[in-house]
């Protein structure tokens, strides 16, 4: 874990990160009280600048396991109140902690990949690009995608191709991938993968390697683990009062999203038998939905950022005695 302040970095201008739903971000984080607000995957700074624009009264900290997004986002906040930290979302408690931070007034996790990272084909994370089969956030852990391509079970490829790709051709992938082995880059790996599927299917929905690779970049991050504690962590360091926004963009991210938010919202499975009373087993809702379901980009924004189309945005705000609060 390291940490930045307000020095000021070059970052390369040829890669423009479009922040999704970055008015219905700020439009939701409005009325927080004053104090700290976390960005758990502060990224490029996009959203963190919007929001500390339209809330100079609050003060930032940053986290990403990505180095590049440190550096660009120390540049993009430099002179804010912002204190921008190389770490996993996962670590935030730590992060806090070290920092002497005990409560915040809002929160933001923007999962997945970001623009930067996809068109910079050294980093390995496009099927569109040539490059090597890197796809690690962090540049210094072991685990690359060319361990996962090259040297895993085709059982293990299956699963992960299933579970975190949603992937209808998964073992004919796998045994494809598995025969092809040395696999050197992004794009052989993307033209395997478009071979393994049946003719038909290449025509629809996109790019026939998306969803491999999708399953690929979060097996290599851990990314779907790390959710779950960052979320419960978030909502219980955050003040009465305060906010929270999740973007998620994929079925298995929203799955544990859904699932933590409803759960402390106190929103048991009980719950959809209307009429019956609440469970005297169930806690008390620690937050409320806000909307109770999840929004999704404009249809605007979707055709001016295709990137954005499948974000799925989520929001609470957390309840108890507001004069309680306190923010640091």
């Amino acid at each position: 874990m390291s940490m930045n302040g307000g020095t000021s970095t070059a970052i390369d201008s040829r890669f423009v990160h479009h922040p999704v739903m970055v008015s219905e971000v700020v439009e939701h984080l409005s009325t927080v009280p004053p104090g700290v607000f976390l960005d758990g995957t502060v990224g490029w700074g996009g959203h963190s600048r919007a929001v500390l624009n339209a809330r100079p009264d609050l003060s930032l900290i940053g986290l990403d396991r990505d180095p590049s997004a440190v550096e660009a986002a120390t540049t993009v906040l430099a002179g804010r109140s912002a204190t921008i930290c190389r770490a996993s979302f996962a670590q935030l408690d730590e992060v806090l902690e070290s920092l002497g931070v005990s409560r915040i007034v809002g929160s933001l996790f923007d999962f997945g990949v970001s623009s930067p990272q996809l068109d910079r084909p050294e980093r390995g994370f496009s099927y569109r690009h040539d490059g090597p089969l890197d796809m690690r956030m962090d540049c210094d852990q072991q685990l690359s995608a060319d361990e996962v391509v090259n040297k895993w079970p085709s059982a293990d490829l299956v699963r992960i191709l299933k579970s975190f790709g949603d992937e209808r051709y998964a073992n004919r992938i796998a045994s494809a991938i598995a025969a092809a082995r040395p696999v050197a880059s992004t794009t052989e790996l993307a033209d395997i993968v478009r071979e393994a599927i049946p003719a038909p299917a290449r025509r629809r929905g996109g790019h026939p390697a998306k969803r491999t690779f999708q399953a690929i970049r979060i097996a290599v991050n851990n990314e779907l683990d790390q959710i779950e504690p960052a979320l419960e962590a978030a909502i219980d360091r955050t003040v009465p009062g305060g906010r929270g926004v999740v973007l998620s963009y994929h079925s298995g991210e929203d799955r544990i999203v859904k699932r933590v938010l409803r759960r402390r919202a106190g929103l048991s499975d009980e719950s959809r038998f209307r009429g019956l009373p609440p469970s005297a087993s169930q806690p008390q809702p620690a937050i409320e939905l806000i909307p109770r379901g999840s929004r999704r980009p404009s249809p605007a924004e979707m055709e001016d950022n295709p990137r954005a189309s499948s974000a799925r945005f989520r929001a609470f705000a957390k309840l108890g005695d507001v004069q309680s609060g306190g923010a640091a």
